[in-house]
This record gives C-alpha cells, sequence and structure tokens, in this order.
C-alpha cells in the first residue's frame, strides 16, 4: 500500500481476504499478539491445513506476516502477526482505488447481458 492510500487491486485484495469470517476471526486474534501455526489453529479450533490456507490469503492482502523461527529443540515453527495496516474506507478513499484498478470488471465479461 502506498502512502496516498491502497490501490484498487490492494484494496479489492484486502476486502476480499477480510470478508470470510473465519479471516477475520484470524485477525482479530493475531490482533492480541503474534502465534504460531499450531497454537493458533488449536485457539480458534480449526485445522492446520486450513489454517494455512487462509493464513497465505490474509499474507497475500498485506493483512498479516509469517516468519520462521527456530525452537529451542530446533524445530522450525511459523509465527505470525498483524501487518501494520490502517485501512480507512470512505467515498473519497474508494473513488482514489477505483482509478487504479487493473483487474478486469466481472460484470462485463461473457454472460454479463444476463446479470444486467
Amino acid at each position: 500500500m502506498n502512502a496516498a492510500g491502497p490501490t484498487g487491486d490492494d484494496l479489492v485484495e484486502m476486502l476480499a481476504a477480510l470478508a470470510n469470517p473465519l479471516r477475520l476471526r484470524i485477525v482479530a486474534r493475531l490482533a492480541e499478539g503474534r502465534d504460531y501455526v499450531s497454537h493458533l489453529a488449536r485457539e480458534i479450533g480449526v485445522s492446520r491445513p486450513l489454517l494455512h490456507m487462509h493464513l497465505r490469503k490474509l499474507e497475500a492482502a498485506g493483512l498479516v506476516v509469517g516468519t520462521l523461527e527456530l525452537s529451542e529443540d530446533g524445530k522450525a515453527m511459523k509465527y505470525y502477526e498483524v501487518a501494520d495496516f490502517d485501512l480507512r474506507l470512505t467515498a473519497a478513499v474508494l473513488a482514489e482505488a477505483a482509478k487504479t484498478l487493473t483487474q478486469e470488471d466481472p460484470g462485463k465479461g461473457p454472460g454479463a447481458e444476463e446479470h444486467s
């Protein structure tokens, strides 16, 4: 994200990531402090593979950051924490972001007439 605010593509990716209730819960839990995958999965009540899938989506959107660390016994552990982001949605922010969209509008593809 740049200082002027998110690009349209960044905003779409961030909002899509946050639109999932489980990912919203993950961000809320990580806002309390960083955690490693196994513990976070137990805390939220999901499998590690499912958690990994959601963490990858959140990380791609720039909402969380993962780091690989070694435990005292030499085991590799992946820790996640909330990224430093500040998302403020106003009509002006949305208008500026929309000007920079590069993703195609799904409503303009084949069969768009059916959705009009």
